[in-house]
């Protein structure tokens, strides 16, 4: 009788802790950017997609995210006088782990990952034709902040750094010779 009388108070103990109003926060976000880097093509749009880790931490985010960046830029330029047209596009992608702080409306955070980007320049002339591809792996490094005014929608801004160099051999003239980007974007928290 005792043992009916200890279970039937623990089930309505459960059942109330159950029925109690608890937070719950977006576990993924999706977002899209404004890009300017100091190398040609100098503007470009990205995309990204981040998924929270570890949400059970009460201050700290943590969470992995993966990005897709597109330049595209037409050049003029010329070479024994002769004016040549080209198209430069370029795309990179990449994967990195995030962490940061929420501090009211404002997150601000950092991380690290790795990627690949693709050049590809076509040069549209018909004494000349020609195109070409390159493709190479990166390390990239961020920091940013993210502003929440409201739940779902986070306008941020980030700076990233990426470098070709391994990342043993990284010293600090790499990274100060390394191509930087600022980004400017909002995202949608679901």
């Amino acid at each position: 009788m005792k043992v009916k009388k200890l279970l039937f108070g623990l089930a309505a103990v459960i059942l109330l802790l159950s029925a109690a109003p608890q937070t719950s926060s977006a576990q993924w976000s999706l977002g899209a950017s404004y890009e300017i880097r100091n190398e040609d093509p100098k503007n470009g749009f990205g995309v990204r997609i981040e998924r929270d880790i570890l949400q059970r931490l009460p201050i700290v985010d943590l969470g992995l995210r993966g990005h897709f960046s597109y330049f595209n830029d037409d050049n003029e330029f010329s070479m024994d006088n002769t004016n040549f047209s080209s198209e430069i596009t370029n795309y990179d992608f990449g994967l990195a782990a995030v962490g940061g702080v929420s501090v009211g409306l404002v997150a601000p955070y950092v991380g690290l990952g790795l990627g690949s980007e693709t050049t590809d320049l076509s040069v549209r002339e018909e004494d000349l034709p020609g195109e070409g591809s390159e493709s190479n792996l990166y390390w990239n490094g961020f920091i940013g902040a993210k502003l929440s005014p409201l739940p779902a929608i986070k306008p941020f801004v980030e700076y990233r750094v990426k470098s070709s160099e391994e990342f043993s051999d990284l010293n600090r003239d790499a990274i100060d010779t390394s191509t930087g980007r600022f980004i400017i974007g909002v995202s949608l928290a679901f």
